[in-house]
């Protein structure tokens, strides 16, 4: 990996901007993410991803203390998967859905391919890393590297699969046939989600499809390997979704939350089930 070793051992604490500005461009440059810094044997957290003492005072005061459970849509009940969406909607914001017709090894084999692709060797990954806009399969660790206050402990496959024309030889071998299934058969359940939307709304069940809600779509595959010092940072920061629909397939060691009510509340995995979020550019549709 390319990098000093002050910077890799977390020895070298950023006094001033200049600094930090070099150590995010020695860590974005090794095009080696954050899986480089647990390959070349890190044992302190790198001080980019030290998240501020403010924030982390904050979040431990937004913990959840109320037993809640995030509410469960079975879609092999369409009827009552109407009025089941209706409230997850109006009180939560999401939802885990079962019975959504995707088979279960499709399920498990997109999550062993995504994982298979971020422990490639660093050399066969470093052709897909990049930040640039246009590109459609891009890896790389942090959206929002230079700008946001922390790094999160995280690297990422992004796969845009629509709505231009995609051409599956432009995705990793490791990933690309379960890639090209998985996304199909998650761009046909989000079609479905969108038709159960439309009727909570007391729509016509196409109104959402015309508004082409479900035409752009975008895989992306998150890797968090383990961490040195966890206490200290996070995988992913609090955020809302920019999209009009996430479909979220989580592994079996958990660690997702929502916030609820102003405090954290645990999105245990179930088997077989997919996390659905409402997103904030269907919450803010001047149309519904």
């Amino acid at each position: 990996m390319v990098g000093s070793t002050e910077f890799l051992t977390g020895d070298s604490i950023p006094t001033n901007v200049n600094d930090r500005l070099h150590q995010l461009k020695t860590f974005d440059e090794s095009k080696s993410g954050v899986k480089g810094l647990v390959d070349a044997g890190v044992t302190r957290l790198p001080p980019i991803f030290i998240r501020p003492p403010e924030e982390l005072a904050a979040e431990n005061s937004e913990r959840n203390e109320t037993p809640f459970s995030i509410p469960v849509v079975d879609l092999g009940d369409l009827p009552g998967a109407v009025d089941a969406v209706r409230r997850a909607a109006e009180e939560v914001g999401f939802f885990q859905v079962v019975n959504h017709g995707i088979p279960g090894g499709v399920l498990e084999a997109m999550l062993v391919a995504a994982r298979g692709f971020h422990e490639l060797p660093m050399e066969m990954k470093r052709e897909y890393y990049s930040r640039e806009m246009g590109r459609k399969v891009k890896y790389m660790s942090n959206f929002d590297l230079y700008k946001s206050k922390a790094a999160n402990w995280r690297d990422t496959l992004f796969c845009v699969m629509g709505p231009e024309s995609f051409d599956p030889q432009e995705l990793p071998l490791v990933c690309r046939d379960i890639t090209m299934e998985y996304s199909d058969k998650v761009h046909k359940l989000g079609t479905t989600l969108f038709q159960l939307l439309s009727q909570v709304l007391e729509l016509k069940p196409d109104h959402l499809i015309g508004m082409d809600c479900a035409k752009g779509h975008v895989v992306l595959s998150h890797y968090y390997p383990p961490c040195p010092e966890p206490q200290l940072t996070m995988g992913t920061t609090k955020h809302s979704d920019p999209d009009f629909l996430t479909i979220l397939l989580q592994d079996h060691v958990g660690g997702l939350q929502v916030l609820w009510q102003n405090r954290w509340i645990d999105v245990p995995p179930v088997p077989g089930a997919l996390v659905v979020n409402i997103g904030d550019l269907l919450q803010a549709s001047p149309l519904l």
